[in-house]
């Protein structure tokens, strides 16, 4: 998010928090004043009595996350990837901050020029972070994590991968967050010479379950573009603990389908 789009408001729509920053392109964030977290008094439960621009999160008709269930087979679009590697910058954030309301989250603001095209938009990679435990579930079943690459339009669409992850094998590919997650809330490291792969970071099945849903954090615009991977990425038990004892808890309930298509497009 820390990357120049052209987007009024930007940050207080990426799913978790931003810094205040200085952009000679124009990008500006909104200022919210209510403060929403994860506890009973500031959590999901609550968030439409928080602030009327949070009322989608009760009213909305296509709110996210959702059982991904029922789906049914489709022959789709490919989508086009084309993510470059880039530095790691890690932020936690944990409580609201002077720009916007801030989830609990670990983040990574990614580098300019990597994009993903669906349906002829392309839409750049901004960031991404995780949940611990994860937001949506298969059949029923919920994953220990789920993590979450937030992808902008220049007209301001949002597309959003969603990794399931699940107890398994180390995986290297994930070492570079890992290893230096910021343990204090507020916390950011800058690491000028470790890169990351995304492509390393998906699981080698690119089957989607698609369908049509919001942001997970609040004000739960909705419209947005889901694409949550079939196959559940594996990181080891230490590796999820690593994330858990800072970010555990940080998960929105199921929402219902209320009708929506659900797809799963099958990678050939």
């Amino acid at each position: 998010m820390y990357k120049r789009i052209r987007l009024v408001g930007l940050c207080a729509v990426l799913l978790s928090g931003c810094q205040e920053q200085s952009d000679p392109e124009g990008v500006e964030a909104e200022d919210h004043d209510s403060h929403w977290g994860y506890e009973e008094a500031d959590g999901p439960g609550v968030w439409a009595d928080l602030s009327p621009e949070f009322l989608l999160c009760r009213e909305g008709q296509a709110q996210s996350p959702i059982d991904l269930t029922d789906a049914q087979t489709a022959s789709l679009d490919l989508m086009g990837m084309n993510y470059q590697p880039a530095t790691l910058r890690i932020i936690r954030h944990e409580h609201l901050v002077d720009v916007i309301n801030s989830g609990h989250t670990i983040q990574i603001n990614y580098d300019e020029g990597s994009t993903l095209t669906v349906d002829a938009t392309e839409f750049e990679l901004a960031q991404y972070h995780f949940h611990v435990p994860s937001e949506h579930a298969v059949d029923g079943k919920s994953f220990p994590m789920e993590m979450h690459l937030v992808h902008v339009s220049e007209q301001g669409e949002i597309a959003v991968l969603g990794v399931l992850i699940e107890e398994g094998s180390h995986n290297s590919a994930f070492d570079p967050v890992v290893e230096h997650i910021p343990l204090e809330a507020g916390g950011e490291e800058h690491l000028e010479h470790v890169q990351v792969e995304i492509d390393d970071l998906l699981p080698a099945d690119r089957s989607t379950f698609r369908y049509s849903g919001s942001l997970t954090t609040p004000p739960c615009s909705e419209g947005v573009r889901w694409f949550v991977f079939a196959q559940a990425q594996e990181l080891s038990p230490p590796q999820i603990q690593s994330f858990a004892r800072v970010i555990r808890g940080n998960n929105r309930p199921l929402q219902p389908h209320n009708g929506r298509d659900l797809l799963l497009h099958r990678s050939p």
